[in-house]
């Protein structure tokens, strides 16, 4: 059956597809200089508000992370992100490979709340041998979060303004981000997202994409060398038109839009039919990402049944189970998901 186990499964959409067929044999500059991203920075531009933003294409999101990243902090300084994000968990050390330290700090289901951050870093200069300490250079967050949860627009706004006090870049990573915008109940929109971060990721990977992420410098110019640091971390393709066709076509007709929101409509379903069941849900999620409290029993007895994401253990007994869902989900889909409940 159709695995809901992450939202990149399959390979592309469609129409990305059909848009990387339609394009394949012309001939076409290397590394990004293509004509597909110079149209794909263009319609990122215009759906950003941006006209002078610096775009970029990398092939993911642990390279897009671990490039962005060390290219913003001086050797002495860490990256501040909560305990539950993509950096300090799921991506293998990649930003300690590049000498940098994560500097890990406490969640509120997946997000860093600003009266924290205000907090820490005041104590954090407080101390008479902060000189000695790792020096906090900028601050990741992800939106959604890896709990599928969102920041408000007061939030964001509220996180950036603690950034700005202190002079510290506020990096988005956004692999998820369509279906963030599209949430039932979100009051951020991308003008608001790049108004309130200095670097955001646009993800496509999670989005339709066969592969690759679009880095927009918003609140800042792109770091000088930017393009070589990509290509000395092994994320510039030589064949930068796959991924600009790709972006072109997900930002065509709210392409990229469309892919989120239904998605989310199609995760809705999955939590509502578990509710119904009696299932516990482990918190609120609006996004493509459904996380629910079963038996250690009742996750094997799935796991006959289809791939199963484990994503905590809670105790001896319970974990948490994700449901993801994508742009390859159909109704069908999730009608023969519901009746294994």
């Amino acid at each position: 059956m159709h695995s809901f186990e992450n939202d990149y499964s399959e390979g592309a959409h469609p129409l990305l597809l059909r848009a990387l067929i339609e394009s394949n044999e012309t001939q076409q500059k290397g590394y990004g200089s293509d004509e597909y991203c110079a149209a794909a920075r263009g319609k990122i531009r215009a759906e950003t508000g941006m006209p002078q933003a610096d775009v970029e294409f990398l092939v993911g999101g642990t390279q897009t992370n671990q490039v962005v990243i060390s290219s913003l902090l001086q050797p002495f300084e860490g990256v501040i992100s909560v305990t539950s994000g993509h950096i300090a968990v799921h991506e293998a050390g990649a930003i300690e490979a590049t000498g940098h330290k994560v500097i890990e700090v406490p969640h509120e289901n997946g997000k860093l709340s600003a009266a924290f951050l205000a907090r820490y870093l005041r104590d954090f200069y407080a101390e008479q041998i902060y000189d000695h300490c790792v020096q906090p250079g900028m601050v990741y967050i992800t939106y959604p979060t890896e709990y599928g949860t969102l920041y408000s627009k007061k939030e964001l706004s509220d996180l950036y303004a603690v950034c700005k006090k202190y002079s510290l870049p506020l990096y988005i990573d956004g692999a998820r981000l369509g279906y963030g915008l599209e949430a039932e109940g979100t009051d951020v929109t991308m003008r608001d997202i790049v108004r309130l971060c200095d670097v955001l990721c646009i993800g496509g990977t999670k989005m339709g994409a066969l592969a690759g992420e679009a880095v927009v410098f918003c609140g800042m110019k792109k770091p000088r060398g930017f393009l070589t640091s990509v290509k000395q971390r092994g994320a510039l393709l030589a064949k930068g038109r796959l991924l600009g066709v790709q972006f072109d076509a997900l930002f065509t007709d709210g392409l990229y839009y469309k892919i989120g929101k239904e998605a989310n409509l199609k995760a809705r379903r999955i939590m509502s039919a578990l509710t119904e069941k009696g299932y516990k849900p482990y918190l609120t999620s609006p996004t493509n990402q459904q996380f629910v409290v079963v038996s250690n029993e009742q996750c094997a007895e799935w796991e006959k049944h289809m791939r199963v994401c484990r994503f905590q253990i809670l105790n001896e007994n319970e974990l948490v189970v994700r449901f993801v869902t994508d742009w390859s989900t159909t109704d069908r889909d999730v009608d023969e998901l519901i009746r294994l409940f």
